[in-house]
This record gives C-alpha cells, structure tokens and sequence, in this order.
C-alpha cells in the first residue's frame, strides 16, 4: 500500500526542483503567502446561508438567482443617458448605476461659475426633478431597481428621485435601489463632499431614519470599500476601513434613537475587485464574516440584520491605456473573483475606461462579460465552488483576523469618525499606493503592456468625448425655464423650512422632499443646508520617505536626485512644483503619488487644494513663486481647465512656468494640449521616476535618458 505523502516529503521534493530557493512571498497586506497549503492550514467554514455567512447570505447563491448585472453609467444630459440605459436595458442589464457628472456630486447648479468644465463630463448633470424625470423616462420606477452613487449631495438627489417617483405615479415605498450614502470615505479618499464630517454624519443618520419609515425596499447606505481600493489601499485596509465605516453608522443611528434591526437589514456594501484573483475572492467571503462579527456584537437579532450584501465592481485603477484590449482580459480575471467571492450585484468596467467615458462598443463588451459568465461557464451552477479549499479558507481566515486587528486600532481611536479626523486612515491607504507605484515603476509588479511587453507603437483607440460647453448651455436654460415657471414663494418657504430644520433638528430629507416638490434646484437646496452646516475644505498632505527609501540603491532614481541638486545649485533653491487638482474632481491619488515622489526626489512641492479654479491655482502659482505646475486630471475637464490655466499665466506675464498634465487624458486630446502650451503629458502607466527627469529636462537641466544601465538593473 502506497504511503499518503506528508507537507513535509512536500517540502522535501520542492527544495529539491528550485535548489533551496525560498517560494514564500510578502504581500502588501503585510502577510507572506506559502507556495502551498494543506488541510492543517483550513478552517470550516461553514454551510451557505447559515451564520457567519461566509460562503454566502443565501443558502442557494447563483444556483438558485445568478447575481444582478448592474452597470455603472451617467454622462452628458439626462437625455443621452436615458437613452444610454434603454440600450442596455434591452440588451440584458437588470438594475441601474446612475453616475452623477462632479457639478452635481458637489451640490452646485450647472450655472455656477466653479464648475464650467466639470458638467456632463464624468457623469450625468443633474440640476431639478425635471432632469431626474427624463433620467428615467420610459424606464417604471415601480420595477427597475435603480442604485445612484451619491454622498455629497445625497439629500437633493434622493429627494428628486421620490418626487420623480411620486410624479410617475410610484409612491417612496414602491421604490426600490440604493442611495451610496457612504460620507466617511469620502473624507478619506474620494473627497466628494460638501459639509463637515459632524452634520454630514447627521445627514447619513436622517436618510436612514427617512428610508426606514417610509421606503423598506430601499438600500439607504452602500458602505464603500471600492473608492478605498482605488486610492491604493490594500485588501485588508479596505476590508478594514469599509467595515469599521459600517459600525460607525449603524452606532450613531442608534444613538439616534433607531432600533437596530429596524434598518440594518437595508444596508449594503459595495466593494472594488483588483487582479490579485484568491485575494478578492478571499476579501468578499472574510467581508460577510467581520460584519457577522461586528453586528452580533452591537446587538443585532435579526439574523438579516447580520448579512453582508455586497454590490462589486472592478478595479478602475488596474486599467491601462497602453495596450487597452489587455484590459477586457483584466476586467474577466475581476469579474470572475466577485463572482467566485460571491457579489450580489456586479459593474464590469469597460476597456476604455482609463482614457474616457465608455463608447457603446466598450460598454457592450463590458456587459457581455457578465452574460458570458451567467449563461456559459457553469460558475451558476454551484453554490461557492471554492468553499473548502485549503487556499481559500486560510487566506479567508488570514484577512479576517488582520482586518479585526485594524478595526480595533480604529476602535482606540475612538471609532471611525475620529480616526477619519486623525487622518491615519488616509496616510495608510496613501503609503499603501506609493509602496504600489514604486513597485510597479520598478518592474516587482509586472504590468502587461505597461512595464513588460510593451508595443513598439499604440493603435488608436475610438473614445466618446463629451461637449462639456454644449451640455452647461442645455442645463442653463433648463435652470432657467425651471426659476421662471415655479410658485416662487413656494419654493423660497420650503428652502426656508429645510434651513430651519438644518438648526432645529428637522429631519433633513423630510425636508428636501418638500423643497423638491417645489421646484428648488439642487443647488438651492444644497446651498439652504450650508448656510448652517458650512463648506469643507482641505489641503492634501502626501506621505514622505516611501519612494526614497524603495529607490535607495536605484542609479536612475540616483540620477534624478543629482539632477535636482545641480539645478538647486544653479537656481539658488530647490525647484519647486504645484501639484495642482482644478475643476470638482476630488480623486487625488495620482496627484498625491506625484507629489510624494517628487518631494523625495528633492523637488520642493506645493500641494494646491482640491476644486481650485484656474485663477486660484494661477494666484497660488505666483505666491508660491513656482518653476512649474503639473495639472492632475481624471475627469476630463482637462480640455476646458488647462487651456484657461496657461492663458491666466501668460495674462499674469509668467508664460515662463512650465506646465505639464498628467492623469487621465485619451491620447487624441495630447495635439490640442500641446497646442495650448501643455509641456508634458504624462498618462496612467507613466513611470514616476522618469516624469521627474522630464520634468528637469523642462527646466534646463540635461538630463540624460534612461538607458543601458536602467535596463540592465532591472531585468
């Protein structure tokens, strides 16, 4: 009889086939991973729709309901995107992703003079319910599931969806979908706030009061690990963070006076999906587990109140511009781990996405995805296939008890609220995406088509571009048809009351809902609340020392610092960069790297805050006496915010600083750029370290290109 061979007669053969070479490797979830695992290392997890949920909240999953196909989509007016949903709608989406264009997310009318480049650009612009109406015309609000990603201007955009509802003939409990709600995140990554964290956490309280009472098929809150993910965080501080941002809600609506199980049942997660395939599914399966935990442990009864269910989309940081076709096989890899982790409800991003908004032909591609997985690879037809794998449970297990471990730091700090005002979870989740950055400029992370196997030459690549000035001059004079045709008085007393109720303690979206009726605009209604709550603002402050100590033996990075100290020695000073963010856009990753790497370098950086107009970031430039700005972009407004920022300049009789543009920017927009003065453009896949050396080229220093030694050092 054949002997069962042991993990160490395992052990004993692999030393062998590699000669001793160790196969363990570090992960930057702070954890190594063996090259093999055994039974001894798996816990049981457990059964389908039992307690702690690991391997699903229902005890049948896809094999009794696959998930929902949800796509993501808003763009130009609510016109084009209506008929965008249509489309989808009939070509096999089930359930509704409003993306709302930055304007909107912010609480301004398209008409203020802040957002001239931002409407309809990265999203759709929503000012009054008659936009909301035509969002939805043709599409019965009574059945299609709608879910709207929305935190700043939460209270207006959900008040203009009821009453749009009201006026289709569907009442708020007839409703059903998803309001985003999630603020705190928004204090640590997104940055799509308007009011302070203190009466925006009121906010969040009185939608789930609201919704609670009068809308039970309704998602109040979709606690969001994505927008983490995106900014850099590894998985265990998304798991962490988005589960601890979870407690804090549900602690302060029961400080409200909520009783636990009466709303704690509506809430919903929502989670992104990067390439490291075992690690995302591990996340989802460890994400139902903690909040198991963490509700059992507040008090909850219902055995719903205790479920994680959980809306998955994948990752937008992990698509490339360079070689864009690898990024549908990127987007398969994600969807399939959501779907093995077991997401409720799923976004597959489409190819283009890391140049412009989605074309028809990159959206079809990205929904096929989804069908092609429901309805010809059997992952359907079992329930958690990967249940039970050694793998699977002890990384399941690892993230568990990491993620526990970070929650309790949070829990020291005095909850989520306070360390949101700590600031340590956003510097973690910074030095998490420059240690990320550094590894892939450095060539450890290898990126397919970016930093290996990269083509020779790009092909060009179709993308939607979107007539930002065409779509504000529409929403103008919808405004204004909308101001000329209501009962002013009316409108002024609701806008009133809601001001009132901001001091009084009225309930917030109560209060919007009447404004709505009345015709109050977003604006106005987000403008009642802040003169009580007040405007937030800040001021980035990137971490330090990351790349510096990652390139300590590097000769290029070596000769970067040494081109920074010989035109220190020519200027007198450091060279000193703004890093600039313009225009509502409040995705600051990429400008954080930039800056972070750079001041390493030896550069001297401003950080400019975030939603400055080109004359404030002009202003700035000439306090700050800059060599140079690097404008960051994301939401294309690039187009409309550059060009007036260089003609400021120019204006100011400083055509002398250098401006360059980094972020993203499709590569057909890069002639009309340098055409407007734009002296470097630097897309998603740039390496850091020589966009510091093109940046001294630009000040007059010669540099010398990245050559034999640079290859030979990092094969």
């Amino acid at each position: 009889m054949m002997t069962k061979p042991t993990a160490q007669d395992w052990q004993a053969l692999a030393d062998k086939e590699t000669r001793g070479r160790n196969l363990t490797r570090q992960m930057p979830e702070g954890f190594a991973i063996k090259p093999l695992y055994t039974e001894a290392d798996a816990a049981d997890p457990g059964l389908p729709g039992f307690a702690p949920f690991t391997r699903g909240v229902k005890a049948t999953m896809y094999a009794g309901r696959p998930w929902t196909i949800r796509q993501y989509a808003g763009f130009s007016t609510a016109e084009e995107s209506n008929a965008f949903y249509r489309r989808n709608l009939a070509a096999g989406q089930k359930g509704l992703s409003v993306a709302f264009d930055l304007a909107t997310h912010r609480g301004y009318d398209s008409d203020h003079p802040r957002v001239v480049g931002d409407v309809g650009k990265a999203g759709v612009a929503i000012d009054t319910v008659e936009d909301m109406q035509i969002l939805f015309d043709q599409i019965p609000l009574d059945e299609m599931s709608v879910s709207m990603t929305m935190n700043g201007a939460v209270i207006p955009i959900l008040a203009f969806y009821i009453v749009a509802g009201e006026e289709q003939g569907v009442s708020a409990d007839q409703l059903s979908g998803t309001i985003q709600n999630d603020i705190l995140k928004e204090f640590m990554v997104r940055n799509t706030y308007i009011y302070p964290p203190a009466p925006s956490m009121r906010i969040v309280s009185d939608i789930i009061a609201y919704t609670s009472a009068h809308m039970p098929k309704f998602n109040s809150i979709s606690i969001s690990g994505y927008h983490m993910h995106e900014a850099g965080a590894t998985a265990v501080q998304e798991l962490a963070f988005t589960i601890a941002d979870g407690k804090e809600y549900v602690t302060r609506a029961m400080e409200a006076g909520l009783d636990i199980d009466a709303f704690a049942g509506r809430l919903s997660f929502f989670f992104g999906i990067g390439m490291n395939f075992f690690m995302e599914i591990a996340k989802l399966r460890a994400a139902r587990t903690l909040w198991y935990r963490v509700m059992d442990g507040l008090g909850a009864q219902a055995e719903r109140s205790k479920m994680l269910r959980t809306h998955c989309q994948t990752s937008g940081v992990s698509l490339q511009e360079q070689d864009p076709y690898n990024n549908v096989i990127r987007t398969t890899v994600e969807a399939m781990a959501a779907t093995l982790g077991g997401t409720q409800s799923l976004h597959t991003n489409a190819l283009d996405e890391a140049i412009a908004l989605p074309t028809d032909f990159s959206a079809r591609i990205a929904r096929n995805t989804q069908l092609v997985l429901q309805e010809e690879t059997g992952i359907t037809d079992v329930v958690d296939p990967l249940g039970g794998s050694y793998y699977i449970e002890a990384l399941t297990a690892k993230l568990v008890e990491e993620a526990e471990a970070l929650i309790r730091e949070v829990d020291g700090l005095g909850g989520m609220t306070d360390a949101v005002a700590s600031g340590m979870p956003k510097q973690r989740i910074e030095e998490a995406a420059a240690a990320k950055q550094t590894r892939v400029d450095r060539g450890e992370d290898v990126i397919v088509g970016v930093n290996k196997y990269r083509l020779a030459t790009e092909d060009a690549l179709d993308t939607l571009d979107i007539d930002n000035h065409k779509v504000r001059k529409g929403q103008i004079a919808r405004l204004e048809k909308n101001r000329a045709n209501r009962d002013e008085a009316l409108c002024q007393a609701a806008l009133a009351a809601l001001t009132q109720g901001d001091e009084a303690g009225g309930n917030l979206l109560a209060l919007a809902v009447d404004a709505a009726r009345a015709r109050a605009t977003l604006g106005e209604i987000s403008d009642a609340m802040e003169a009580v709550f007040g405007r937030y603002d800040t001021v980035p402050t990137p971490v330090k020392g990351v790349y510096k100590s990652a390139y300590e033996f590097d000769r290029r990075w070596a000769q970067v610092v040494d081109g920074v100290n010989a035109v220190e020695r020519r200027l007198g000073r450091k060279p000193k960069i703004m890093v600039a963010k313009m225009g509502q856009d409040g995705h600051d990753r990429g400008a954080n790297v930039i800056a972070s790497a750079f001041a390493d370098m030896g550069f001297e950086v401003v950080s400019g805050p975030l939603f400055q107009t080109p004359q404030e970031t002009v202003e700035m430039a000439l306090e700050q006496d800059v060599d140079a700005i690097g404008a960051s972009s994301l939401a294309a407004g690039h187009k409309t915010l550059i060009p007036e920022l260089i003609g400021l300049l120019k204006d100011a009789g400083r055509a002398d600083i250098k401006v360059v543009a980094g972020g993203v920017i499709p590569p057909q927009d890069y002639e009309f750029l340098r055409d407007a003065g734009v002296q470097g453009i630097y897309g998603p896949g740039s390496n850091v370290v020589e966009c510091g050396a093109d940046m001294l080229r630009l000040l007059g220093h010669n540099m010398p290109p990245a050559g034999e030694e640079l290859e030979s050092e990092n094969p």
